[in-house]
């Protein structure tokens, strides 16, 4: 049953989506040993259309910022270049948005591409091919550190190597963000945080986002055991509000590592069953960073294991219903147009 949209006038800036074709992988996928395997079954092929359907379904999504899922490299050249491949198709994707000729959605009006930050200063030349590649549109890396030694949590995703976010490399290749204008988004584990902090704190001049909440866990060796860790996730969530260069994505909490129950492909949960499980992630990192550093994302089609769309977007809503006009304004918009500089947007 479809839910009533809350709030249908409210502008949304979407901070965080991708695009992909896997048509041809999912029949070849092995039998099923990993949650995330069944988003690749759910959604095998998100393309402007079903992004479009999906910003369509009801709520204002003014604008959506493209974030890397290593879909479209180049099949040719430099290996650490391939990865501009995707900011090449991105930014066609987004001129045909800007023409004005599907809908009033500004797609991909930002785009987050990859680098291997393990390249250390050689990263220098990949970043000026993205930004050459991104039509004016490209503002930051997104490198994922997810990583658990229990191949459990995160399945056939590839892991990066352990304590990613201290490597002596991955500073050196950061330390080539600030003068590029460029950011850096971070996804990485609960139990990683401390990590993050860490790279906040060397380069205050590098304008950071951490995406999903900072992923807390419930798979794996850490299934049942959320609720006991929530403490520690809490304390490195303040600490990295304690850097003034980091913000953080309100989302991903739909993700099949969180664990929660009641979600997945068979099941649509209300939204009022959602606002009741994530406010207390949502609501902490709201009270640590405010809303001027906060920023809801659908992380789409990935989040559509655990929500639909429009649902998804009435749950935030729920979350946030006290709030104050200006505070919205901030979480659904203005705080994902001033990190992403998208001008005249919100």
């Amino acid at each position: 049953m479809t839910e009533a949209i809350i709030e249908p006038d409210l502008p949304i800036i979407d901070p965080h989506h991708h695009l992909w074709d896997y048509r041809r992988v999912v029949p070849h996928l092995p039998p099923q040993t990993h949650p995330f395997e069944a988003i690749l079954r759910q959604s095998p092929r998100y393309l402007l259309d079903e992004l479009l359907a999906d910003t369509g379904s009801g709520h204002n999504v003014i604008a959506t910022v493209y974030i890397e899922c290593g879909a479209f490299y180049r099949a040719a050249g430099p290996l650490e270049l391939k990865p501009v491949g995707e900011t090449e198709f991105v930014n066609g994707i987004a001129a045909m948005s800007a023409s004005g000729s599907y809908d009033a959605t500004r797609a991909c009006a930002g785009i987050v591409g990859h680098a291997d930050l393990g390249l250390g200063d050689g990263v220098a030349a990949v970043l000026d091919a993205h930004i050459a590649a991104g039509g004016g549109r490209f503002r930051g890396i997104r490198h994922g550190m997810a990583q658990d030694a229990d191949p459990a949590v995160l399945g056939p995703l590839v892991r990066a190597s352990a304590d990613f976010a201290r490597d002596p490399a991955v500073h050196k290749a950061v330390g080539h963000f600030a003068a590029r204008r460029l950011s850096l988004d971070l996804w990485a584990l609960e139990p990683q945080l401390p990590g993050l902090v860490d790279l906040a704190r060397a380069f205050p001049d590098v304008a950071m986002v951490v995406d999903h909440v900072g992923t807390p866990l419930g798979l794996g060796h850490y299934a049942g055991r959320r609720d006991e860790r929530f403490a520690l996730w809490a304390d490195n969530i303040r600490a990295l509000a304690a850097c003034p260069n980091v913000m953080v994505k309100l989302g991903g909490l739909a993700m099949p590592f969180c664990g929660f129950e009641g979600m997945g492909p068979e099941v649509r949960p209300s939204s009022e069953m959602l606002a009741t499980a994530w406010r207390p992630y949502i609501e902490t990192c709201i009270e640590a960073f405010g809303a001027d550093r906060a920023m809801f994302e659908s992380n789409f089609p990935v989040d559509r294991w655990g929500a639909d769309y429009p649902t998804l977007w009435n749950a935030f809503k729920r979350i946030v219903a006290g709030a104050s006009n200006t505070e919205k304004a901030a979480l659904f918009a203005g705080s994902a147009a001033r990190f992403y500089r998208l001008d005249g947007l919100a």
